[in-house]
């Protein structure tokens, strides 16, 4: 390549969909004017509608930055980004039934905040097990080497030492549930498009980039979530009583209408 700048991205972010705090226009808005992200991945909790119409909206603008559409599925062993999907994964499964389920859509399976002992996370054993398979339908693509939560900090020496023994890629992401956090952990790549980024997974040409937040700052995301369900369940309790097809505010044009689903601005309801 002429061009010796390598690619950035962030592929762990979630919306108000999920347990975010921002809405997708808001989160394009951040990513387009205060970062150098070429790519970024909406990676909600079991469900892809808020990534599908960021993707649409992105492209709809002309915006500089691409956006995957992904989910962070809850398997039995432990969290995993479904990357580069077009349909939601079913969740609460074995981890590599699930990572089987995403190649067979066409998609990159990466487990998030690995080797953490903690339910969430997929632990060593399992991993080990997986990548001793001799199906490679099984296998994850990579490992999310950075996430700079308290989930990742403690055990990230550990994650970059697993991933260098079995050869698998290293990916950075911000696991971002405020946009104010997103590309504080990245991936760099040859490349500056979504295509780049996926070889570059695929081939092992990526690394990871960032910095760890403060304990403090996260107590005070967790408020903001609480407060954020109470809201949401009285959006959702309201819109039964009257009756009227709403519920809570999904983050996307379409989200309080019920059933929810991204419509542009001339199909905006309400």
């Amino acid at each position: 390549m002429t061009d010796e700048r390598l690619g950035s991205a962030d592929l762990h972010i979630h919306t108000l969909a999920s347990d975010g705090l921002d809405g997708v226009e808001a989160i394009l808005d951040l990513v387009e004017s205060r970062t150098d992200l070429d790519v970024i991945a909406i990676t909600d909790h079991e469900r892809i509608d808020a990534a599908l119409a960021a993707r649409a909206i992105a492209a709809g603008r002309g915006a500089r930055t691409e956006v995957v559409v992904g989910q962070e599925v809850t398997t039995l062993g432990g969290h995993l980004l479904a990357l580069w999907i077009e349909r939601r994964i079913k969740p609460v499964r074995s981890l590599g039934d699930t990572i089987a389920e995403i190649h067979d859509a066409g998609g990159i399976a990466i487990p998030a905040h690995p080797l953490v002992p903690y339910p969430l996370c997929a632990q060593g054993f399992v991993l080990r097990r997986l990548l001793d398979a001799s199906d490679e339908r099984f296998h994850p693509d990579a490992l999310e080497t950075f996430n700079p939560t308290m989930l990742g900090r403690p055990w990230h020496g550990r994650v970059v030492r697993f991933a260098a023994a079995y050869g698998l890629p290293g990916v950075g992401n911000s696991d971002a549930h405020i946009a104010e956090s997103i590309g504080v952990g990245r991936t760099r790549f040859p490349g500056r498009t979504a295509a780049d980024l996926r070889h570059a997974i695929e081939t092992g040409q990526t690394h990871h980039e960032g910095s760890f937040h403060g304990t403090s700052g996260q107590f005070g995301v967790f408020g903001r979530q609480l407060a954020k369900y109470a809201r949401g369940w009285r959006d959702d309790l309201g819109g039964r009583i009257r009756g009227d097809s709403t519920g809570r505010d999904l983050g996307y044009p379409g989200g309080r209408i019920r059933p929810a689903g991204y419509r542009h601005d001339e199909e905006r309801l309400g």
